[in-house]
């Protein structure tokens, strides 16, 4: 098992595997969302997919990075803890795994040069905590994939 998640990013073919697995695992979550605020993240995605073509992807590319780099601490204790899956350990953690992965997009969205993409994002913002703890177990999913 690997022991530094940011290993994964460091080979480019795994991640491009792991920039796809999180394309789809996005799709998914947004796919199995209802509701008004589900209604306004689809329409961010989609204001940041179509507005900015290309964008989305090479953000996931260098989102990857940084996001395996801000689970690491936690993949550390999960590994030391041992038992259970990854995506279990994030959940009972998620009052400090959330604000971690949302420092990472916060950053982003603040050097980001695209005003439709920083509105988007920011239209979104305040429910993000709740997207992010639903799609906790899936994501850590992701990470055993390539870390195992």
């Amino acid at each position: 098992m690997v022991s530094n998640l940011l290993d994964l990013s460091a080979n480019p073919a795994t991640k491009e595997a792991i920039v796809k697995d999180a394309q789809a695992l996005v799709e998914s979550e947004l796919a199995n969302k209802s509701g008004i605020s589900a209604g306004a993240v689809k329409l961010a995605y989609k204001a940041v997919t179509s507005f900015a073509p290309g964008y989305y992807v090479e953000t996931l590319n260098i989102l990857v990075p940084s996001m395996l780099e801000a689970l690491q601490p936690f993949w550390a204790d999960f590994q030391v803890a041992g038992g259970g899956t990854f995506g279990d350990y994030l959940v009972k953690r998620q009052d400090e795994v959330t604000p971690a992965l949302l420092k990472v997009t916060d950053d982003m969205a603040h050097a980001s040069e695209k005003a439709v993409v920083v509105k988007a994002y920011n239209t979104v913002r305040g429910g993000a905590s709740k997207h992010i703890e639903a799609a906790l177990p899936a994501l850590g999913g992701l990470v055993e994939k390539y870390a195992a």
